[in-house]
């Protein structure tokens, strides 16, 4: 039997990635959510997390002096629940090299894009103005390089003819849904590992755009 993975989840806003994670939680499943902690306190997310029972945090990033400040308290939360992985949901701050060097290997985000295509914001209006066939989202391992970490798993589908940028965003929220909880499980159950080789899945070194599913 796995043993239980501590996971903490950062968050900023609503929480649907969040929501997903919280609904893949089972006995079978070794991932538990220790804690949720906001840099906002209207964050829906945090409604989210108390309905299941989870601890919740406020850390009001503009009560510090600055980043660095923000990220040494946000950490120490953080560590007081042990976490073997910490998930970004829609945490909408860029953190510093020194949080991400303290969580290499055990911090997660998801990007809505086929990275490295569309790094940055507003990825599906870009992805439509580019006439890309196809778009998606990636889960990635976090490192200094923003959007950068190597690549654990991407979903993909083809852009329909005369897609509108709602379509796509809500198509894009759907395929979040499946593969950041897989992604998590992948990590709790041992499966899921960053190297210096690179992401590796079940030993083996994953291609740079991760393991692939098509929706």
């Amino acid at each position: 039997m796995t043993e239980p993975c501590n996971v903490v989840v950062l968050i900023s806003g609503s929480g649907s990635n969040l929501q997903a994670l919280i609904d893949s939680l089972n006995e079978s499943n070794p991932a538990r959510i220790r804690a949720v902690i906001s840099n906002r306190a209207e964050a829906f997310g945090l409604q989210r997390a108390q309905a299941a029972g989870i601890d919740t945090r406020v850390i009001d990033h503009k009560q510090f002096a600055d980043r660095d400040a923000f990220d040494a308290a946000l950490m120490e939360h953080i560590d007081a629940y042990a976490p073997q992985l910490v998930v970004l949901a829609g945490f909408m701050r860029i953190l510093t090299p020194a949080f991400v060097r303290h969580y290499q290997g055990r911090l997660l985000n998801i990007h809505p894009s086929l990275l490295p295509r569309h790094k940055g914001l507003d990825t599906h209006r870009r992805a439509l103005e580019a006439g890309d066939s196809e778009h998606g989202c990636s889960v990635h391992f976090v490192t200094e390089e923003l959007d950068g970490g190597p690549v654990a798993i991407q979903a993909a589908f083809t852009v329909r003819p005369e897609e509108g940028l709602d379509a796509l965003t809500s198509r894009v929220h759907a395929a979040e849904h499946v593969i950041y909880p897989l992604a998590v499980r992948w990590f709790a159950e041992g499966r899921l590992r960053l190297c210096e080789q690179g992401a590796m899945l079940d030993g083996a070194k994953l291609p740079a755009t991760g393991h692939l599913i098509r929706t």
